[in-house]
């Protein structure tokens, strides 16, 4: 392997010094408040956001909403406490009156907080308020198909499942034979009236399961026009295809049209402009093909004509929404690792980027004052901030100041390292808090999933790298090959090639780490999940004894019955190649499956799994760790019953991080 040669910038995130600063515990870790920024007045100067906590006695959340001044001029108002979960706040009649919903029923109360009241007795999904406040748009579960026992009365007790087509189970849900649809009620003085329609009135996911809700609709600001994303496909073609597309619904003449018909790729991300004459929506234009460049779309609704305003644009286009004035456009993108906002002038269609720093902008709304933005870092939890469109910034919440204060901080390095094909690749080291240089530190080479998704400066609540640097490792995080915000060359690069390019950056990445006298290159461990967990079952079998440990949750074993499992096949077909089946993938999956490399295997394996992924089915993790056993590694078994692709109870959570670093600390000190 070529000699590496790297540009080496130092980021040290400084903190106030506390007298009784401790190291940070998973415990500590359940404890943050996790925030969630909701809706902006419309004169600009109150935010509303929901704060969830978690009871680990309980096993148990809950989530209360708040509102706050976004000049940060005054402390936050607690505007809810009921027990459960009141999320989805939105300001109407013109910011007087805010409408949420409290466990699915929709609730108005005061700006204050005061006169709070059920609206409707109606279960939903998500909902809009048109900008005059004149009309609602919700989601809610229609049933479509029948049950079983609905196609055999005679047996109420069998309890067995009858499907004659694909998308019969995804990602952690069997088909339980509803379908979120789109639905529209008028409001007259702040009550609903008449009965609500539904738009979609189909057999059709709109929004599109499991991911997208709310967020995926629009209004226009006339209250003429509804947008909404869905595949209006079912069974083997949905399974098959990722072409979403655009609907607009017109309130007046009852009719729909497809405004995105051309585009064979997703089409997602509806907004209207302030004035409603104009939609803009993200595009991914190569079919099948779910990690595509998400490029912004413009549509003029009184010519109809469409205009692609990000194809110059050499990364994704996310969360865009208009200019409170429609002249431009304001989205996040990433940018050497980190989301940062941007600005589009939608004349010149020239791009601008507002904000820098080692951070990661994860939702905004734009107000005549500037925007209102929600960030955190690797070494800080999420906060909202009122940011100007010169770049500066001010935080306006401090939900988790007082404890993180208490908390010890990692130091975060950027290293941009070559690649063994004259690249340069940007890793992120993560040190120990109290890092003393003289010292050696087992190591972690950090495998990330997705596989298009990227190391940002994101604060995950189970990868959590302040809490494994606290755990006395050092973590190496590299961008390798497939991570969008390196352009589009970069980002393709894994496609059809996981086994390739990708496994010599982690190796790069991993070997350049070893060179520093801090690291001890002889308690080195791999640990990844979903596409990272792959990478680990991988590297184990590929890695020439570099490693001591491996631990992998949700990854793919078995490149050939993870196609013959997994629900949504758009993904197996582009990423992998297509069909195992197919004389012309055979060599892919000879080349890139782990389990053709199991005779290499010799290092202590850990295999996590929840017994709910349908998108890396359990037998995925089932197959690696009997591998293990039968060659008499040492190895160990984590299985959660009732969790999905990712572990989402408080209680679970904590069992995870306990086994994860009981498994490292074994191994590796």
């Amino acid at each position: 392997m070529k000699s590496l040669i790297y540009l080496c910038i130092v980021i040290v995130f400084q903190f106030p010094s506390y007298s009784q600063q401790q190291m940070l515990t998973a415990e500590t870790l359940w404890k943050l408040g996790r925030i969630n920024l909701e809706d902006v007045s419309p004169d600009g100067l109150l935010a509303v956001y929901s704060l969830t906590k978690y009871d680990i006695s309980t096993n148990k959340s809950n989530t209360d909403l708040y509102t706050v001044r976004t000049d940060g001029a005054a402390n936050p108002v607690k505007i809810t406490n009921m027990e459960g979960h009141e999320n989805n706040a939105r300001f109407f009649q013109n910011g007087q009156k805010i409408m949420f919903l409290s466990n699915g029923i929709p609730f108005t109360c005061n700006a204050d907080g005061s006169d709070q009241n059920k609206w409707a007795d109606i279960e939903m999904n998500g909902f809009l308020i048109s900008p005059k406040s004149d009309a609602l748009v919700f989601l809610k579960d229609v049933k479509y198909r029948m049950t079983t026992q609905e196609k055999h009365p005679d047996l109420p007790l069998a309890n067995a499942r009858i499907y004659d087509d694909l998308m019969y189970r995804h990602w952690k849900s069997w088909d339980d034979q509803h379908d979120n649809n789109v639905f529209y009620a008028k409001i007259l003085d702040g009550k609903m009236l008449g009965e609500a329609i539904n738009i979609v009135n189909a057999a059709f996911q709109a929004p599109v399961d499991p991911m997208d809700g709310i967020e995926q609709v629009s209004i226009s600001a006339d209250s003429r026009y509804i947008a909404y994303s869905c595949k209006k496909l079912t069974g083997r073609e949905y399974a098959l295809s990722t072409n979403t597309d655009i609907f607009v619904y017109d309130v007046q003449t009852k009719s729909t049209k497809n405004v995105s018909e051309s585009n064979k790729g997703y089409d997602k991300n509806p907004v209207f402009s302030p004035d409603g004459k104009k939609l803009i929506w993200n595009a991914m234009t190569t079919p099948g093909y779910e990690a595509d460049k998400n490029q912004l779309v413009l549509y003029d609704l009184t010519s109809s004509s469409v205009k692609m305003i990000g194809a110059d644009y050499d990364n994704d286009a996310d969360n865009a929404s208009f200019a409170p004035d429609g002249k431009s456009l304001f989205f996040i993108s990433a940018k050497d690792a980190c989301r940062q906002i941007f600005i589009q002038d939608l004349n010149s269609l020239q791009i601008r980027q507002i904000t820098t720093g080692v951070h990661d902008y994860n939702s905004f709304v734009p107000t005549t004052k500037g925007l209102v933005a929600s960030r955190n870092s690797m070494v800080q939890p999420a906060e909202i901030y009122f940011v100007n469109v010169n770049g500066t910034s001010k935080q306006i919440t401090q939900v988790n100041t007082e404890l993180w204060s208490t908390i010890k901080k990692p130091e975060v390095k950027q290293k941009w390292v070559n690649t063994t094909d004259g690249k340069k690749m940007l890793v992120w080291t993560i040190l120990p808090p109290d890092f003393d240089p003289n010292k050696k530190y087992p190591t972690l080479l950090y495998c990330q999933g997705g596989p298009q998704s990227t190391v940002s400066q994101f604060f995950s609540y189970r990868w959590n790298f302040s809490l494994m640097a606290s755990n006395g490792y050092v973590i190496v995080a590299p961008c390798r090959r497939g991570m969008p915000g390196f352009g589009q060359e970069w980002n393709l690069a894994i496609s059809k090639d996981w086994g390739g390019q990708c496994m010599k950056d982690y190796l790069s990445a991993i070997d350049d780490a070893s060179k520093e006298s801090y690291v001890d290159k002889n308690k080195l461990g791999a640990i990844g999940a979903s596409f990272g967990g792959y990478s680990v079952f991988y590297l184990a079998g590929n890695h020439q004894k570099r490693f001591k440990c491996f631990l992998s949750h949700c990854g793919v074993f078995n490149l050939e019955s993870m196609y013959g499992t997994t629900e949504e096949m758009w993904f197996v077909n582009y990423d992998i190649g297509g069909p195992y089946w197919d004389k012309g993938n055979k060599k892919q999956y000879e080349k890139f499956s782990p389990h053709k490399f199991v005779e290499n295997w010799d290092t202590p394996m850990m295999v996590i799994h929840g017994e709910k992924d349908f998108r890396v089915p359990v037998s995925e993790g089932m197959q690696a760790f009997q591998v293990a056993r039968l060659k008499g590694l040492p190895s160990r078994l984590l299985l959660f019953p009732e969790e999905g692709h990712w572990i989402q109870s408080a209680q679970n959570g904590l069992l995870w991080q306990r086994e994860f670093y009981s498994w490292l600390d074994k191994w590796l000190k």
